[in-house]
């Protein structure tokens, strides 16, 4: 039995939840289409993201497991994703396939299995956040039963929170019940969270590290000009006050870390004379 969708993450059948995550973070990090500007990289990170929302959720792996790529007509997960190109969401494709999972546990309909009577028309799902969305709050479009539209997203949200959408649950005899999302922050090619803070590398040219100098560097919210003292250290960090995460329960806010990375020239691009020179002065040791 063919088990693509493993494959995809790139990690075997008997993978933990924790290297099936893992592997989740390395592959959206590198396909992300704010990173990685081939044009088949935005295709390969929507089957990225399709794939986790399968084997994240132990409900759907265990349908895949049993039933393996015959739940994509026989073809793996690659092609099947392909091949759904301009049909509709890639998530609600699968969706349709795995069946909703309802508020009071289990499928609405199993594979190959029988509909079950609807009782509670609340549903779950999983979103995938962009990462600068909830770091500073905003919009962000879901596709859920066919219909897509916007939800409020509050700054400072994390993964493995819910939100409450009312009235976007499945419906039946004129009364419709309340959609529920779990939340998964889509991880950042340049920051990582600290609690409320957030780390951002950035990189600083000898000269400047060594005799000081201004460093523009873009964040989140605006560019910001740094001031780098003599004799910087590498890794060393700058603090930028309150302009990290909002914490939603004191409404305070986080700073944000600016972590240096010296970048040291190519020596073949240092001038003859000056390579020799510091050949005989720079320190040894």
């Amino acid at each position: 039995m063919s088990d693509s969708l493993y494959e995809t993450l790139g990690v075997s059948k008997s993978a933990t939840e924790s290297e099936i995550k893992k592997a989740y973070r390395k592959l959206a990090r590198q396909y992300h289409p704010d990173v990685n500007k081939d044009p088949s990289a935005e295709d390969k990170f929507k089957e990225i993201n399709a794939a986790y929302e399968v084997l994240s959720d132990k409900q759907k792996k265990s349908q895949y497991d049993m039933h393996g790529d015959s739940m994509f007509g026989g073809q793996n997960f690659g092609d099947f994703a392909r091949g759904q190109s301009g049909q509709g969401d890639l998530d609600d494709i699968l969706r349709n396939i795995f069946g909703q999972q309802g508020g009071g546990g289990g499928f609405n309909q199993g594979f190959g299995g029988h509909p079950r009577q609807e009782v509670n028309l609340d549903i779950e799902s999983r979103v995938i956040i962009p990462f600068s969305v909830a770091m500073l709050g905003g919009k962000h479009s879901v596709s859920i039963n066919n219909q897509s539209f916007d939800i409020k997203i509050p700054a400072g949200i994390k993964t493995g929170e819910k939100m409450r959408v009312k009235g976007k649950g499945n419906s039946q005899g004129g009364r419709a019940g309340d959609l529920y999302l779990k939340i998964e922050i889509a991880p950042s090619a340049d920051y990582e969270r600290e609690g409320d803070d957030l780390v951002k590398t950035f990189d600083v040219p000898l000269m400047k590290a060594l005799f000081g100098g201004k460093v523009s560097i873009e964040t989140l919210e605006k560019e910001i000009k740094l001031k780098v003292p003599e004799n910087t250290k590498n890794n060393q960090r700058f603090r930028v006050k309150e302009m990290g995460v909002t914490n939603r329960k004191g409404s305070t806010r986080g700073d944000l870390y600016l972590q240096v990375n010296i970048v040291l020239p190519k020596v073949d691009d240092l001038d003859e004379e000056l390579a020799e020179h510091m050949k005989e002065k720079l320190p040894q040791e």
